[in-house]
């Protein structure tokens, strides 16, 4: 009995001192934690200490109740337009360099070449732009708007490449003959199938000889290495009076001959031309000024990725000022046509009151490549009538017109051709308005 007594107090003192001493290990625990939150050693009690399962880099996070607006990484590409050979600053929106100075800092000169504006003016349109019909800011002051046709001329008629003849002369003193060999010609523009032949006529005051070389198919550059003979009788032979026009004709299936160019000099000239050869720009045959009903300045280009062919009707000048007395209220008809199918027809909008107007409207046209030779644009020139009870279609008036293409002839197979051998290139030149 007393020995069970002293065990279960020894127990008792044992299990109390235990319990004294864990109260005494959490208290000092306790005091130990406090005394580091005090000192500022650790801010966040629920902050993760550095293990090998924990990392030592900690993400912050910041709380906000503004919006968040997603950040444009991408940027607006620059679109390149390439630069035509004749350029219209109403047209496309090139910006005008700053002039160039005398002399750059080192005496070194730098230019500056001037990069294509994205930017739109008011009333106006980008030349990227995919509409059918782009209008050019208008200028409706009472002062004609100046275009590129005014300011470069003759940037635009230079545009226009005549044939060149070359050729050598030789004359025989003995013989009194005057033998002129026609090698080749360049830069000949025809349509497809016709044949090309150079004519040669000398006029004296007593007589007129006349001789000619063989047909042969046109293409850009002809040869024919054929020699034309004259006889000059008398006795001053090549030093007399007298005249040798060269000629290059062109002739097409249905037998008609069109000149495309001719030049002239005279018998006084044959010694210093004779046992060389000659290079001469034949110069375009005269037009009759009856005939003409003034001009229209065009701008053609064609786009082969887009099959797409561009057309800007710029302005027209020297119409026929009697049909024009009672009312002006002028527009451009354009259509396109697939040999003499009528595919696609669009005109320009109106302007009023002006005797030279201008337009300078885009159109688009969608063309395939492969179609784009056997295509033909024809242009005319209306004005609106006064207002009357018959419909509108039969109030217009055309005062000219002008056709485009392969199948024309003069300006408006040239500027084709042009277009077809400069792709994506604006070439303006200036077209007759035939009645």
């Amino acid at each position: 009995m007393i020995f069970s007594t002293a065990a279960i107090l020894g127990a008792t003192m044992g299990t109390a001192s235990g319990v004294l001493t864990l109260c005494g290990l959490s208290l000092f625990c306790r005091s130990c934690r406090r005394s580091k939150l005090e000192d500022g050693d650790d801010c966040d009690p629920e902050k993760p200490t550095a293990g090998v399962l924990t990392s030592l880099q900690q993400f912050r996070v910041v709380k906000s109740t503004e919006s968040i607006q997603p950040q444009t990484l991408l940027k607006f590409p620059k679109i390149y337009q390439p630069k035509p050979s004749v350029t219209c600053p109403e047209v496309i929106n090139y910006p005008v360099p700053d002039p160039i100075p005398d002399s750059a800092p080192g005496g070194s000169q730098q230019l500056s070449h001037p990069e294509p504006s994205n930017q739109t003016d008011k009333g106006g349109n980008q030349a990227t732009g995919s509409s059918d019909v782009a209008v050019v800011p208008r200028q409706d002051s009472c002062e004609e708007p100046q275009c590129a046709g005014e300011s470069a001329n003759d940037t635009v008629v230079s545009s226009l490449l005549h044939p060149k003849l070359h050729f050598s002369l030789t004359y025989h003193s003995q013989a009194q003959e005057l033998h002129i060999t026609v090698i080749e010609a360049e830069r000949v523009t025809a349509s497809q199938g016709s044949e090309g032949y150079v004519s040669g006529v000398l006029t004296c005051a007593s007589f007129q000889r006349e001789a000619q070389t063989s047909r042969r198919p046109l293409s850009k550059r002809v040869r024919w290495q054929e020699g034309l003979v004259f006889s000059v009788p008398g006795p001053g032979g090549c030093q007399g009076e007298g005249e040798v026009a060269l000629t290059l004709l062109s002739c097409d299936r249905f037998s008609h001959h069109a000149n495309l160019g001719s030049m002239r000099f005279k018998l006084a000239d044959v010694g210093m031309m004779s046992d060389s050869d000659c290079w001469v720009d034949l110069q375009p045959p005269k037009q009759q000024e009856v005939l003409s009903a003034g001009e229209l300045l065009l701008s053609i280009t064609y786009l082969p990725a887009a099959n797409r062919l561009g057309v800007v009707v710029m302005k027209a000048r020297g119409l026929p000022s009697d049909k024009l007395k009672d009312c002006i209220d002028l527009s451009v008809k354009l259509t396109l046509k697939h040999q003499s199918t009528k595919l696609k027809k669009k005109q320009t909008r109106r302007v009023k009151h002006k005797m030279n107007p201008v337009w300078n409207e885009m159109m688009m046209l969608e063309v395939p490549r492969d179609l784009l030779t056997r295509s033909s644009l024809e242009l005319e020139v209306l004005n609106q009538a006064g207002q009357g009870q018959g419909p509108p279609q039969n109030q217009a008036q055309c005062l000219g017109r002008c056709q485009l293409g392969l199948q024309a002839s003069s300006t408006g197979l040239q500027h084709w051709q042009q277009m077809l051998d400069n792709p994506r290139k604006q070439i303006a030149m200036w077209h007759p308005l035939n009645t």
